[in-house]
């Protein structure tokens, strides 16, 4: 199991982003419109650090981690059976891969096909 892209949604992206880069040395580019809007990071690993505003008003703040799977399709599928809510069922997202959201027990997770 591997994180592929940890996304955090804040009021304050600004604030976020150099907390991170002062924690941590990464260094933050523009932001990517593919991805909501999120500033990203590259991490050691390969994986992803996004951080970006929420999207509409109904969005909170959070952290969610996306979790690399072979087979996007099998693994939503697994996640719904074990009683998992599909919030944001496999979408693609230019350049970057195929998505998804999932609720489980008040914890969003999400996973990732490249």
């Amino acid at each position: 199991m591997r994180v592929h892209y940890l996304e955090i949604v804040t009021t304050d992206v600004v604030a976020a982003c150099e907390l991170y880069s002062g924690i941590h040395g990464v260094t933050f580019g523009d932001a990517d419109q593919n991805l909501g809007g999120a500033r990203t990071a590259q991490l050691a690993d390969g994986g992803m650090l996004g951080i970006r505003a929420p999207m509409h008003e109904g969005e909170r703040s959070v952290t969610r981690a996306y979790l690399l799977v072979d087979n996007i399709e099998a693994a939503v599928a697994a996640a719904e059976k074990s009683g998992a809510k599909i919030a944001v069922p496999p979408m693609e997202i230019p350049g970057h891969g195929t998505c998804a959201i999932y609720f489980q027990d008040g914890i969003e997770a999400g996973l990732w096909q490249l």
